[in-house]
């Protein structure tokens, strides 16, 4: 008999980028054929879904990374994140390829451009599944990766029993079709995104609203910035103002944070708004630096 998923030991597994963060710091953004200097830089650890786990295991979420990372991962990224509990059993270690990196260039304004090397979550459409850890589970959160690999992890979780949420990120934009993503739809409970997400997802579905998609999936969690947050549902619609936060120290991963925050009030068995709600007070702890 295959226990339910009330029953399962650990939380929310996390399908997604791990990766290096690297900022630099400028005045403003070069023209064509100019340069600008740099006036700092740093490295973080980063990707979708370890700002995702991080924010939720903070908040006493029980949770796991699947992820490909490179050689140079530094050691001390993959110790902070044991050292918060999250599981990374499902995170390969790819030998001979470069670990995914965003370079995010920052200005005075903290207007941001972002550039990603993929390094070994470029071609992971034939990627071993952790098939041995998915019964463990009760939830599969699928943000950004390769979407063959997500398609077979998605199937390979539902034939589990767990439950899915879908939430490919910026890369609704560049690396999923209107094909691949319907099928990422197709047996999912939650889609998450911010507006220019959502928006790409209505385009996808041939549809005008947001709630026009719960022909396709059954909630959608839509980040809204400063203004909040807002769900739509089959039986209603809520929205939340947003949290300000105390000061600003980065906007990168803020979204991420919502998701472990929402996730965190979820799984307590709080209303739709509270979830939201609990969504923006951590995006705001990411905000200030508060992790």
């Amino acid at each position: 008999m295959q226990e339910a998923v009330t029953d399962r030991p650990r939380d929310l597994l996390i399908s997604g980028h791990v990766n290096i963060d690297r900022f630099l710091s400028i005045d403003s953004f070069p023209g064509p054929d100019r340069t600008v200097p740099v006036r700092a830089h740093r490295a973080e650890l980063g990707g979708t879904a370890t700002n995702l786990a991080q924010a939720a295991a903070r908040l006493g979420v029980a949770t796991g990374l699947v992820a490909r990372i490179g050689d140079g991962f530094p050691k001390e990224f993959l110790g902070e994140l044991s050292r918060r509990g999250i599981d990374l059993r499902g995170v390969e270690v790819v030998r001979g390829s470069p670990t995914p990196t965003c370079y995010i260039l920052e200005d005075r304004a903290r207007t941001q451009r972002t550039l990603i090397d993929q390094g070994a979550m470029e071609h992971t459409a034939r990627a071993k599944l952790p098939s041995r850890i998915l019964r463990e589970y009760a939830w599969l959160h699928l943000t950004t990766a390769d979407p063959a690999f997500q398609l077979r992890l998605l199937h390979e979780a539902r034939r589990a029993g767990l439950r899915v949420a879908a939430d490919p990120a910026q890369e609704i934009h560049y690396r999923w079709d209107r094909g691949s993503f319907l099928k990422l739809l197709q047996g999912t409970e939650v889609l998450f995104g911010n507006r220019s997400e959502i928006d790409r997802a209505l385009e996808f579905a041939r549809v005008r609203r947001p709630r026009d998609l719960l022909e396709f999936v059954p909630l959608v969690i839509r980040t809204e910035g400063p203004n909040g947050a807002s769900a739509f549902s089959r039986t209603g619609s809520v929205h939340v103002p947003t949290v300000r936060p105390s000061r600003i120290r980065t906007l990168v991963g803020a979204g991420d944070a919502f998701r472990g925050g929402f996730y965190a009030a979820w799984f307590a068995g709080q209303p739709l708004a509270h979830c939201l709600s609990a969504g923006t007070r951590a995006g705001a702890r990411w905000i200030e630096g508060r992790r």
